[in-house]
């Protein structure tokens, strides 16, 4: 995806502010709005994809099924299942089931300052990845997922250790159980709907 992509700048409650582009964004550490897309099959694995070479940040890292920003004038729900199709080459229903921010600095300096939502959705099915944009893929249970990370934390991109760090008490478990029971691909809602969280 090209550097001069324009992203959507937001305040700390998410309300836009203006836009730059990604690379500048990136360069500043600006608050930015993001999404993070992690999608479960029926036995309850989750999908990684291992980013890219070429990418030009977090290049070979493992990660979340697919990421990404909105652009001006896009939903934040229609804007992951472009991304889904567009990065892992399938679509499927999804669900909105968290928001975080985090900031982070990045090892070629630059600096990951996101407004994140969270969708999960299920697939039973085998991706068609871009390879410009993943060059592996995996299905991992929660179990096996937390061992990785915990032994091996520089796999992954910080993002995605921050989403693991950061979710409520055994939250990606129950964002497990939310995507498992969804409806399977082929069942296609039109929109993104918004899944309840487990009250706290």
């Amino acid at each position: 995806m090209p550097t001069d992509e324009m992203l959507i700048l937001v305040d700390g409650n998410d309300i836009p502010v203006g836009f730059d582009t990604k690379l500048d964004i990136h360069r500043r550490g600006a608050l930015h709005r993001a999404f993070s897309v992690l999608i479960f099959d029926g036995r309850g694995r989750l999908m990684l994809q291992r980013r890219a070479g070429r990418k030009y940040h977090s290049a070979g890292l493992w990660t979340n099924t697919c990421c990404g920003h909105p652009r001006p004038g896009e939903e934040t729900g229609l804007a992951a299942k472009r991304r889904l199709r567009e990065e892992m080459g399938f679509d499927c229903d999804l669900g909105k089931v968290a928001t975080f921010t985090y900031r982070a600095l990045l090892p070629n300096g630059l600096i990951e300052h996101e407004y994140d939502h969270v969708y999960v959705g299920r697939f039973d099915g085998e991706p068609e990845p871009d390879p410009a944009e993943a060059s592996e893929w995996c299905w991992l249970d929660t179990t096996a997922l937390r061992e990785a990370v915990a032994a091996r934390p520089d796999d992954f991109t910080i993002w995605f250790r921050e989403m693991l760090a950061r979710a409520p008490h055994d939250g990606i478990e129950h964002w497990r159980t939310l995507a498992v029971a969804m409806r399977p691909a082929g069942e296609l809602a039109l929109h993104p709907t918004e899944i309840a969280a487990r009250p706290s």
